[in-house]
């Protein structure tokens, strides 16, 4: 066991960077007259006793406090995981061949699409990136989302931990450094979270929503590369394919310019509604390490979110459901018409990605974890099916034209009723053409013999 007043000095030194000299002193004393056992607790937490350990821990503490302004987030501490996560299993750097091959590829892209859709590309520049690279690229976006869930958390175990601890000195500037330290773990999640996602995508919009900011596109090269492993199309046919999708999502979300402040609204809408089960907070916290911040995100990662959703709550993750599988769909039926006369395999490959997104995945278990929401996109074959009858009925002009103002769109009643909203959308423009033709003729149109109306 620890010398005992090794232990002491280490718990002296730990709760004096948790809680300032006086606070520590306080906390420390009040601990002994209730029988606190330093050595025995050192012992049970791991708490090192040599110098240089305890140094090195002290360090890890005051990175995790450590935020930048009014953020609760240690934000580079959640991207340094999320590139340390993003390279489990390796990152390797992108060859010049390879970065080559998918500038290539969405370059050809492009011009595939421009027969498919009157939406031009979306300028910006076109990349192929390392995971390393894609999280430097999103985390921005990671960061908007997950705020004010981070907040929350951060709030609820201040008061979860004070509550529990509330027969010790931890008075000034206490509560605001639990909060910090919630905050600080809930970014250590959305770091891990990142990570995991950056081994798995293919490029910047396979979630359906916007992840990075700006109009350009690119593609993860490893990632596109592994699922490509034992296909029967073969390694460029998968790529092109894949290129095909991110340039369409680029276009939709660079020339709609409502529309990617709509969706991460809507997530965010969600995210602020969400309500924390203190009950399981609590239960998670009484086995809370303080010197492993490791433990304290896992403690946390367990689920913390009440499985309650609001009215409000309910509409808002309808209105995304809706939103995203709109999105999709149209990726779907654009990106089919663009690669059906160029890759032979389009039919069973397409059909496989819409597989894989049914099935979830990494995508829909990280947003479970860090906003509550169950992120999967219904209807996504029936909304591309009336992106398909629209082509159908008036050409790509009428499928891309609803797209003017979010009003037009198709809502969630009318995926499961397509004729009925084309219908509706036949008998408006009649309507529309009739109407235009009697204030023509009202307002000075010719008369059928071709005589001006008489003026009056």
């Amino acid at each position: 066991m620890p010398d005992s007043e090794d232990a002491r000095r280490s718990w002296e030194l730990l709760l004096r960077q948790m809680l300032g000299e006086e606070g520590a002193r306080e906390a420390l004393e009040a601990l002994e007259a209730g029988g606190f056992d330093p050595a025995g607790m050192a012992e049970a937490t791991g708490l090192p006793m040599d110098p240089a350990s305890l140094q090195a821990m002290m360090l890890q503490m005051q990175r995790l406090m450590a935020t930048g302004g009014d953020d609760v987030v240690n934000w580079d501490l959640a991207r340094d995981i999320a590139r340390q996560t993003a390279h489990t299993g390796g990152d390797p750097s992108l060859t010049t061949a390879q970065a080559s091959r998918a500038v290539s590829a969405l370059q050809v892209a492009d011009l595939w699409l421009d027969a498919a859709t009157d939406l031009p590309p979306a300028g910006g520049g076109r990349s192929a990136w390392s995971r390393a690279q894609w999280v430097e690229g999103t985390m921005e976006v990671w960061k908007r989302l997950t705020s004010p869930v981070a907040t929350s958390v951060a709030d609820a175990l201040a008061g979860v931990i004070a509550a529990q601890q509330a027969d010790l000195p931890i008075q000034e500037g206490g509560g605001e450094m639990l909060r910090r330290l919630g905050g600080s773990v809930f970014g250590m999640q959305v770091g891990q979270a990142a990570g995991t996602l950056a081994r798995e995508v293919f490029g910047t919009s396979d979630t359906g929503l916007p992840l990075v900011e700006g109009h350009g596109t690119a593609l993860v090269v490893s990632n596109v590369a592994a699922y490509a492993e034992g296909l029967d199309a073969g390694p460029e046919e998968v790529l092109q394919l894949l290129a095909v999708r991110e340039a369409a999502h680029a276009r939709l979300y660079a020339h709609v310019p409502w529309l990617r402040p709509h969706i991460l609204g809507l997530v965010e809408e969600y995210a602020r509604g969400i309500s924390i089960d203190v009950d399981r907070m609590e239960e998670a916290v009484r086995s809370i390490d303080v010197t492993d911040p490791d433990a304290l995100r896992s403690a946390l990662s367990g689920g913390v979110f009440a499985m309650e959703v609001s009215p409000e709550q309910a509409a808002a993750l309808e209105r995304l459901e809706t939103a995203l599988a709109l999105v999709e769909g149209w990726v779907e039926d654009v990106a089919g018409r663009a690669v059906a006369p160029h890759l032979p395999h389009a039919v069973p490959l397409r059909e496989m990605l819409r597989r894989r997104r049914a099935a979830g995945g990494p995508a829909e278990h990280v947003f479970a974890t860090l906003v509550g929401l169950q992120l999967r996109p219904r209807k996504l074959r029936e909304a591309a099916a009336l992106w398909g009858s629209l082509v159908a009925a008036g050409g790509p002009e009428q499928r891309d034209a609803l797209w003017e103002h979010p009003d037009l769109l198709p809502q969630a009643d009318d995926l499961d009723d397509g004729a009925a909203f084309l219908a509706r959308r036949r008998f408006a423009e009649e309507s529309e053409a009739e109407l235009d033709a009697a204030l023509a003729e009202i307002l000075g149109g010719e008369q059928p013999d071709g005589e001006q109306p008489p003026s009056s």
